[in-house]
């Protein structure tokens, strides 16, 4: 999905809800303290690649270097490149300080939610967009149901939530502020 595309959802969905979930998630994703330290998992048929990838690129585009994202793969090739490597012991070593972000369309196995409850276990914060898996969602500390057939796609979900994790706060400059001032002081324009 590109940009425009993003932006386009974002307009669809404006005042339902699901931007604001979508940027509480997306600022907890940022709360990861240092690169690498967010892993990102999902059911061993569908590793999360996809947001993998948006992920990596928002914390190029943003600047935000812990939230550049380790994929954690199931059956990793010993011959891949090192970044493709990272197999499910590194799960065990999920510390405080990380986040773990799952991903799951369906139910997730019981090997992923026992994988799951152990990184809680040993202090990492556990995020998740998943399709209505209530086991998930019980050891998740935030997450974003994504029922079918509703207003937002699985993936759209993935879309909304690494767009919102690498969102720049505007703040508001010199200008806009005393603009905003002497509006409350003056009242507003009238135009005739």
């Amino acid at each position: 999905m590109d940009p425009g595309s993003v932006a386009l959802l974002r307009e669809l969905l404006e005042g339902s809800g699901w931007l604001e979930r979508a940027r509480e998630l997306g600022l907890a994703l940022r709360a990861t303290r240092s690169p690498g330290g967010l892993l990102v998992v999902g059911p061993p048929d569908d590793e999360p690649w996809h947001v993998t990838a948006h992920l990596s690129d928002e914390a190029r585009y943003a600047g935000l270097p812990q939230l550049t994202p380790t994929l954690v793969r199931w059956r990793p090739p010993a011959d891949a490149p090192a970044h493709l490597r990272v197999g499910l012991d590194r799960l065990e070593r999920a510390a405080r300080g990380e986040t773990l972000f799952v991903l799951a369309e369906q139910q997730a196995p019981v090997p992923l939610l026992e994988r799951v409850d152990d990184a809680r276990r040993t202090g990492a914060t556990i995020l998740a967009v998943q399709g209505g898996d209530p086991e998930l969602a019980g050891l998740a500390h935030d997450a974003i149901a994504v029922p079918s057939g509703g207003p937002v796609t699985f993936d759209g979900a993935q879309h909304l939530v690494s767009a919102a994790a690498g969102e720049i706060e505007q703040r508001p400059g010199l200008r806009d502020r005393l603009a905003r001032l002497l509006e409350k002081v003056s009242g507003p324009r009238v135009t005739d």
